[in-house]
């Protein structure tokens, strides 16, 4: 690991956050395979950790999860918003008889799945973005 400026940071302090940065990017991958159950727990671990690393460069990488964490869900409920009222879930009926709202409905509901694949991709990119940068002892932008 780089030795970046303590900033007044113990070295023991710096490696329990460290590590602690490193246990919620696990967790944020992790979550992918517990159908986004762990999703919640890394976004509280940074928010009670987040002001201990202020004005250092373990803080970028807290605040990388969290904007990371609330971007993602912003994108994905616009992406299922999307979707939900292409196919008639606010009670709007849009299969009805004719065939221009149909296809009308299948593009706004693919544009949602879009929407939702990009915030997928984009939120994994992140991550592993950011672990590499911790990984290396780096602040990530």
């Amino acid at each position: 690991m780089t030795n970046n400026t303590n900033d007044g940071m113990s070295d023991n302090k710096q490696r329990s956050l460290t590590t602690y940065n490193h246990i919620t990017y696990l967790l944020y991958v992790l979550s992918y395979f517990t159908a986004g159950l762990l999703w919640i727990v890394p976004i509280f671990m940074n928010y009670a950790k987040r002001r201990e690393a202020d004005n250092t460069w373990l803080a970028t990488h807290f605040d990388w999860q969290i904007k990371t964490f609330w971007y993602s869900i912003v994108l994905f409920v616009i992406g299922v918003l999307i979707i939900t009222f292409a196919l008639g879930g606010f009670g709007v009926s849009v299969l009805a008889d004719s065939g221009n709202i149909a296809i009308g409905s299948v593009l706004l509901a693919s544009l949602g799945f879009i929407i939702m694949g990009f915030t997928f991709i984009w939120h994994l990119y992140r991550i592993v973005r950011g672990w590499i940068a911790l990984t290396d002892g780096r602040p990530v932008p």
